[in-house]
């Protein structure tokens, strides 16, 4: 049996690379047994980088650093640093790398115990990469800086590089990749979509943005709706795709005019693509017109069937021609799975 010391225990002594380890806990893993996620906290604006002329500016903040094997450095930088910018090649363009360091001794040697921000600049190129730093450094890039050859315009900050943290189970912001190593049920934000590991893949379930409207062309002998009279005043027919819940589903609006011709045909000019269609075929009940059913026509006044189907195509159905056909119809409020 293996025993150990936890911690916050009165008279237990407790060197530094314990507490780093023990501290692991505190912070989202990297997929491996005592690992953690190195990261800025979001949501704080904390370890901002910005310029100024030649002067680089890092806010104060605080931040997880994780090195493997020696657990988590926990530095919190209580005040801003500023660092000055290399000046541009005459002719070529660079990368620079702004990042926050954990000097350590007892790992690398350098005869401090500290953190800071470092500067270092890259090489100048046509094909410039961000430099890394050498040797054994226990570090976390904030943010690069891309120079261009002098007179090309000023230099830009971008902080892609940065990685971002949060307490186990948190959701991580403003993801450019899915998170390597994930466990059953994690999450993470994308930028557009909410995206959880279910085992074996990531799915999506919810959008993080709006999702715009598609109007497509309608069939001949059929008049879009507008806001007055076309379409009974509901609008242009419009859809739209969305997640919801880890399902993806269409959302239909508006209304049209049907001018002439059979009403038994694809309302629309061609049939919608592939990743648009239903699995099976999507019934319902829509408003339409009134005028003109007799008496004791077998149609339900003011209604009538619509069928989007799996080759695309929207057809409305109706009992028979003459007085129980369509003028004007209406899609509004129209939802169903894809799935």
């Amino acid at each position: 049996m293996v025993a150990v010391n936890p911690t916050w225990i009165d008279t237990v002594s407790m060197t530094g690379y314990f507490l780093r380890r023990s501290d692991s806990v505190l912070t989202m893993h990297s997929g491996a047994a005592l690992s953690a996620r190195s990261g800025v906290v979001p949501g704080t604006g904390g370890l901002n980088v910005t310029l100024s002329g030649s002067t680089i500016t890092v806010s104060s903040g605080i931040a997880v650093v994780y090195y493997p094997g020696e657990g988590v450095f926990r530095a919190p930088m209580t005040s801003s640093s500023t660092l000055t910018l290399t000046a541009a090649h005459a002719t070529l363009p660079r990368i620079d790398l702004v990042y926050l360091r954990v000097w350590c001794n007892s790992v690398d040697a350098s005869g401090l115990n500290q953190a800071d921000v470092v500067y270092l600049a890259g090489t100048a190129s046509s094909t410039p990469a961000a430099p890394v730093p050498a040797g054994t450094q226990i570090y976390m890039p904030l943010a690069t800086i891309s120079v261009p050859a002098s007179g090309g315009g000023s230099p830009t900050v971008s902080t892609a590089v940065r990685p971002y943290t949060v307490a186990p189970g948190g959701i991580l912001p403003l993801q450019t990749s899915a998170p390597s190593s994930p466990y059953l049920g994690q999450f993470y934000d994308d930028q557009t979509n909410l995206r959880r590991w279910n085992g074996s893949s990531w799915e999506t379930m919810a959008k993080v943005e709006s999702v715009g409207w598609t109007t497509p062309t309608l069939a001949a002998n059929y008049t879009t709706g507008d806001l007055t009279s076309n379409g009974n005043g509901n609008g242009p027919i419009r859809y739209r795709k969305y997640t919801d819940r880890g399902t993806d589903y269409m959302e239909w609006d508006g209304g049209a005019q049907r001018t002439a011709g059979s009403q038994v045909v694809n309302i629309l000019s061609t049939a919608l693509a592939a990743s648009f269609r239903p699995a099976g075929r999507a019934s319902f009940v829509i408003a339409r017109n009134s005028v003109g059913i007799a008496s004791g026509e077998p149609s339900v006044v003011h209604s009538c069937k619509i069928d989007f189907l799996p080759d695309g195509t929207v057809s409305l159905v109706a009992h028979a021609a003459g007085t129980s056909e369509t003028t004007w119809f209406s899609l509004r409020g129209i939802r169903y799975p894809l799935a």
